[in-house]
C-alpha cells in the first residue's frame, strides 16, 4: 500500500516538473503540524493555486491573524511538503521574492515553471 502511495506521489511530482500537473491530488497527513502553522499551510494548499502568488501579510489575514506576517514565514519554513504544499508561492507584499528553504534560486525556478516569473537565463 505504501509503495502505491509513493509511486503516485512520484508520478504527480514528475508530471508537475514536466509542466503537466497544475494541482496535486495526494492525500496529505497533517498530523505533524499543529496550530497556526497548520492553519497557514492548509490555507496555502487549498486556496493558492498554480500560477498565482500570495503575500505573507495576505496569508496571515486569510487565517485571521493580521499581525502575523513574519509568523507566516516561520510556517513556510516548517513545511514538511514543499512543492506539494506550495510555500514557493508566498512572496513579499512589497514585490520581493521572500525566502525559501530550498534556496532562492529553486524558488525562482518553481515560480518560472508556473509562469509567475520569467524563465531564468541559464
Amino acid at each position: 500500500r505504501c509503495a502505491g502511495h509513493l509511486a503516485e506521489a512520484i508520478r504527480q511530482m514528475e508530471s508537475y516538473f514536466a509542466g503537466e500537473t497544475k494541482a496535486f491530488t495526494l492525500s496529505l497527513d497533517w498530523s505533524l503540524i499543529t496550530g497556526f502553522n497548520r492553519r497557514v499551510l492548509r490555507e496555502l494548499a487549498a486556496h493558492v493555486p498554480y500560477g498565482t502568488v500570495v503575500g505573507y501579510q495576505n496569508l496571515a489575514d486569510r487565517v485571521g491573524e493580521p499581525g502575523a506576517a513574519r509568523a507566516v514565514g516561520v510556517a513556510m519554513g516548517s513545511n514538511p511538503l514543499p512543492v506539494v504544499v506550495p510555500c514557493h508561492r508566498v512572496v513579499e507584499s512589497s514585490g520581493g521574492i521572500g525566502g525559501f528553504g530550498g534556496g532562492l534560486e529553486t524558488k525562482r525556478i518553481l515560480l518560472a515553471l508556473e509562469g509567475v516569473l520569467p524563465q531564468p537565463l541559464f
